[in-house]
């Protein structure tokens, strides 16, 4: 059973910048896709940023969703076992619960760690 542990969330200005870090209790990162997503009270969970699985520190295919391209940019620390999310440019819409996920379709697996809030006041 893999653990994800989020770390980072807090209150933030629009307009400033946070880091959100997911770490995983093993070596995953060759195996396991990973990815960030949010909640907003009374939304559906939606898609920030995913990247594919891959062994090195820059491989792996990227994509972001609409609200947060060229805003937010995933990362990973392949020795850290460590994922991240810098957030820069934060809007009041960012406002929400942050998860990060590692997921492998063909094995059935996925996991998600237990949450971070991010608060961003206008």
């Amino acid at each position: 059973q893999v653990q994800l542990v989020e770390s980072g969330g807090g209150l933030a200005q629009a307009g400033g910048s946070l880091t959100l870090s997911c770490t995983a209790s093993e070596t995953i990162f060759s195996v396991y896709n990973m990815g960030w997503f949010r909640q907003a009270p009374g939304k559906q969970r939606e898609l920030v940023a995913t990247i594919t699985k891959d062994g090195t520190t820059t491989g792996g295919i990227i994509r972001y969703g609409e609200a947060v391209k060229g805003r937010f940019t995933i990362s990973r620390d392949i020795p850290k076992n460590t994922v991240y999310l810098q957030m820069n440019t934060l809007k009041p819409e960012d406002t929400a619960v942050y998860y990060c996920n590692a997921a492998n379709r063909r094995l059935g697996r996925d996991y998600w760690g237990q949450g971070t809030r991010v608060t961003v006041s206008s």
